[in-house]
């Protein structure tokens, strides 16, 4: 198994793998080529893959603002999971973050994703509470639920 950092010539294998994840929210924007090959230009360092073979079976993308991280889309294939593989991904990007000064980093995770939810809840990651998510549309999008 090899982690490395991701490039835009993964974007196919990584987009087919989101689409195979149960509880993966996507949209035709933020998630087509444009819109990742924008986010890893500006955020170079904090996004990761795992091969096998050269398959890629697991993918995370992660940003900062300057002050938090922030992971989405993280996904790892059916038939690789239970094997560490979302661990390494998401301690790959925790380390990235670091490196750059980030100190806490956040997600969000649809509440039907009991998996999800699960694997976020081991790997310490806690529920806020206090907290109400809000969301506004700048620009009309689809949405590509899995």
């Amino acid at each position: 198994m090899n982690i490395r950092t991701m490039t835009i010539a993964d974007y196919d294998a990584v987009y087919t793998l989101w689409l195979s994840c149960r509880g993966m929210g996507l949209n035709d924007l933020d998630d087509s080529y444009n819109g990742i090959e924008r986010f890893l230009a500006r955020n170079p360092d904090t996004c990761f893959v795992a091969e096998d073979g050269g398959k890629i079976v697991g993918v995370i993308i992660a940003g900062n603002d300057g002050r938090r991280g922030y992971i989405y889309h993280t996904a790892v294939d059916t038939e690789y999971r239970g094997k560490g593989i979302a661990k390494a991904l998401v301690n790959a990007t925790t380390d990235a973050l670091k490196k750059l000064g980030i100190n806490k980093t956040a997600l969000v995770v649809f509440e039907r994703n009991a998996d999800g939810n699960a694997f976020w809840e081991k790997m310490g990651f806690t529920s806020r509470g206090d907290l109400v998510y809000r969301n506004k549309t700048l620009t009309e999008m689809v949405r590509i639920d899995t």
